[in-house]
């Protein structure tokens, strides 16, 4: 096991977009494709509360996997990046965030972050993303985000994208429309309430791990997960918002994350533009097989209506014992 190389990086795409981006790069020190132009740029995003360091232990699985695989794909290097009110991102937009940023938080505010960011928009890093081999990996809102990100110009051109989870809501006729509807509208519902009522202030990190451990929902998660979520998106209070608290709170604060949820727009323009993007960009579809976010009737309607039929996929991937979170319990 060669332990990923890592380096943080903020890019300002200011005065075209407002809102700055911070993003951190994985590279395995030992790899043989480091500078080789066939080799795959993987471009991750996250899920609303989570943060780019989310995905350290499964890249690690991953780059430990094609090391014992001669002749597998090769990943020249991996790029994480925040959503610009959450992780990292969170802090250096806090001001900015309050401009009128709430009660909505746009889902196309990261997907025009990602396409200032890989289309050389702006200064901070100093990489030409036009000329690599990239790979959208994308889970939940934010795979919804990268597929906003392919409409502006000038256009952005991955080899394929990876969306887990995604996340949409369709209006087809009839009675599964009403049906449709309503599903996505209490899933939203649902989320939207469990964030703006979530504990948001913890004693330490070390206090938020435990309690976090000992719950069900959380006992399904990697502990490696677990751990850097507690590590890499919790801060140290006092903060502007809660000015007189003591102890730790999320990067991305509670009315931040319940204003994520609310943005009902992203996820419908999202369902009825894939038919044309998987024509497009070979799209790797992947859910967990435990349907608890997205009942099952709800992903097979999308396959069916949303992207014309699973044969326009690239790949449809089912992963035995996960959820929603898969990116939490690989």
């Amino acid at each position: 096991m060669t332990p990923l190389a890592s380096q943080s990086y903020v890019f300002d795409p200011r005065p075209n977009f407002p809102l700055l981006l911070t993003a951190k790069r994985y590279w395995d020190p030992s790899s043989p494709h480091l500078n080789g132009p066939d080799g795959f740029t993987l471009i991750l995003t996250h899920g609303t509360g989570f943060h780019k360091e989310q995905y350290e232990p499964t890249l690690q699985d991953l780059y430990d996997m094609i090391q014992d695989r001669p002749g597998g794909p090769k990943i020249r290097e991996a790029w994480s990046i925040d959503c610009p009110n959450h992780g990292d991102a969170a802090i250096l937009n806090e001001q900015t965030l309050l401009w009128g940023y709430e009660p909505i938080f746009g889902w196309q505010e990261y997907a025009r972050g990602l396409h200032a960011l890989l289309s050389g928009l702006g200064t901070g890093i100093e990489i030409d993303f036009k000329t690599r081999c990239l790979v959208f990996i994308g889970h939940s809102f934010s795979a919804a985000a990268l597929v906003f990100a392919l409409t502006y110009q000038p256009e952005v051109k991955p080899e394929c994208l990876i969306m887990l989870e995604m996340m949409y809501q369709g209006c087809p006729e009839g009675l599964l429309r009403i049906i449709k509807l309503n599903a996505a509208s209490k899933l939203m519902e649902s989320l939207t309430e469990g964030s703006s009522n979530r504990r948001h202030i913890w004693r330490s990190r070390d206090e938020a791990y435990q309690l976090f451990k000992a719950r069900p929902a959380w006992q399904a998660w990697d502990d490696r997960v677990l751990r850097i979520y507690v590590q890499h998106g919790f801060r140290s209070l006092p903060i502007p918002e809660y000015p007189n608290e003591e102890g730790v709170t999320t990067k991305c604060t509670r009315r931040q994350e319940t204003a994520t949820y609310r943005d009902s727009l992203a996820i419908s323009v999202v369902y009825r533009f894939m038919a044309t993007v998987v024509k497009r960009i070979p799209t790797h579809l992947v859910y967990g097989a435990v349907d608890d976010y997205l009942p099952r009737h709800v992903k097979d309607e999308f396959l069916r209506n949303g992207i014309g039929g699973e044969q326009n996929l690239a790949s449809l991937t089912r992963i035995p014992d996960a959820g929603h979170l898969v990116c939490a319990s690989l």
